[in-house]
C-alpha cells in the first residue's frame, strides 16, 4: 500500500446503490448484474471520447463508512461527457490523495483480499484515516488497482 496524488477523471457506466451487507446475500446483491451489464461486449461502443480499455468501479455517495450505503458505478474513462445513452450516467472522480493496492491473481478473490486490507487499514486506525467520499477501482489486463480515498 502506498500514498499516491490520484488525478482527476470522468466515468460514464451504468450505477447501483447497495451496501456491503447486502453483496454478501446472492438474493439482495445488485454488483453481479451491475458488472454483467457493464461487461457485455458492446456495452460502451456508443460512448464517445474513450481514453483506454480499462473498466473502472467509481465507489461513491457514501452514507457513512463501510456498513453504510453507497452508489457504485461501473464503466469507462471518457475525455468529456457526452450525450448519455439511456441508462447511463456520468460521474467526475476528482483528483485526490488516495491509499493506492494493487490487485493481482485470481480475480474475484484477489479483489476481494485488498478490499479485506482496506477494511483492515480503517478499523486499525490507519493514518492518514480513510475519507468514504470517492473510490476507485481501474480494471485492466494485469489485474486491479484500488485508489481509497483518505
Amino acid at each position: 500500500m502506498d500514498v499516491t496524488e490520484r488525478a482527476e477523471l470522468t466515468v460514464v457506466g451504468f450505477a447501483v446503490r447497495t451496501t456491503n451487507a447486502d453483496e454478501k446475500d446472492p438474493a439482495r446483491a445488485k454488483l453481479p448484474a451491475l458488472w454483467k451489464r457493464a461487461g457485455a461486449p458492446g456495452a460502451f461502443a456508443h460512448v464517445p471520447g474513450r481514453v483506454d480499455e480499462n473498466l473502472y468501479a467509481v465507489l461513491t455517495d457514501y452514507e457513512s463508512d463501510h456498513n453504510g450505503a453507497f452508489t457504485q458505478i461501473v464503466g469507462i474513462n471518457v475525455r468529456t461527457v457526452p450525450r448519455l445513452p439511456e441508462g447511463m450516467v456520468a460521474v467526475r472522480v476528482p483528483a485526490a490523495k488516495s491509499l493506492k493496492l494493487e490487485a493481482r491473481g485470481s480475480m474475484p478473490q484477489a479483489l476481494a483480499e485488498a478490499w479485506q486490507q482496506v477494511r483492515q487499514y480503517a478499523e486499525s486506525g490507519g493514518s492518514p484515516a480513510r475519507a468514504f467520499t470517492t473510490d476507485l477501482e481501474v480494471h485492466h489486463r494485469d489485474g486491479a488497482d484500488l485508489y481509497i480515498a483518505l
